[in-house]
C-alpha cells in the first residue's frame, strides 16, 4: 500500500523524499479534513441503510412478536377460563355424584333393615311356634308324670300296707292317695 508514490503536491507534508507515506496516513493532519468528510459520509449511508431497510424488519418481527405474545396470552385466558368452568362442572358432577350415592345407601340400608325386620318377625314366629310346640309336649309330659305319680303313690302306699301287715280296702287306699295329692 505504501509503494504506490504519492503525488507530493497533494500529499503535503505527509509525503517522504521518495514519494512514500511518512508513518500513518490516518495521522496525518493534513488530512483530517479529508478523512473526516469520508467518514460523514460513511456515516450517513450507514444511517440510511439502517433506517430504510434493517430497522423496518426488526420492527416487523418485534410487532409480530408482540402480536404472538398479545394472542398467546389472550388464548391462555380463555383456556383458563374453560378449565375454570370445567372444575366447577366436575366439582358439580362430583356433589351430584355424593348426593346420588348418599340416596342409594339409604335406599340399600332401608331395604336391608326392612329385610332384616320381616327375617327377625319370620324368626321370632318360628321360636314362637316351636315354643308353644315344647310347652305342649313339656303339658304332656307333666301331665303323664302326674298321671304317673299317682300311679306310683297308689302302688307304693298300697304295698307300705302290705309290708306293716295291715290290710286295706283299694278304693280306700285310692282314695286317700287322691285327697293328698289334691292338697
Amino acid at each position: 500500500m505504501a509503494t504506490e508514490p504519492i503525488d507530493a503536491e497533494m500529499a503535503g507534508a505527509c509525503v517522504g523524499p521518495n514519494g512514500s507515506a511518512i508513518g500513518m496516513p490516518q495521522l496525518c493532519a493534513d488530512w483530517v479534513g479529508n478523512q473526516v468528510v469520508w467518514l460523514v459520509l460513511a456515516l450517513v449511508a450507514i444511517y440510511f441503510v439502517l433506517d430504510r431497510v434493517a430497522l423496518p424488519r426488526i420492527q416487523a418481527i418485534l410487532a409480530e412478536r408482540q402480536g404472538t405474545i398479545t394472542s398467546d396470552l389472550a388464548k391462555a385466558e380463555e383456556l383458563k377460563a374453560e378449565a375454570d368452568e370445567a372444575e366447577k362442572a366436575y366439582e358439580k358432577a362430583l356433589a351430584d355424584a355424593r348426593v346420588e350415592a348418599q340416596k342409594i345407601a339409604d335406599e340399600t340400608r332401608a331395604e336391608i333393615r326392612g329385610q332384616v325386620e320381616e327375617a327377625q318377625a319370620k324368626a321370632d314366629a318360628e321360636i314362637a311356634a316351636k315354643t308353644a310346640e315344647s310347652e305342649k309336649q313339656i303339658a304332656e309330659i307333666r301331665a303323664s308324670a302326674l298321671s304317673n305319680v299317682e300311679v306310683v303313690a297308689k302302688d307304693t302306699a298300697e304295698a307300705l300296707v302290705a309290708a306293716l301287715g295291715l290290710s286295706a280296702d283299694k278304693a280306700a287306699l285310692d282314695a286317700a292317695v287322691d285327697k293328698r295329692i289334691e292338697g
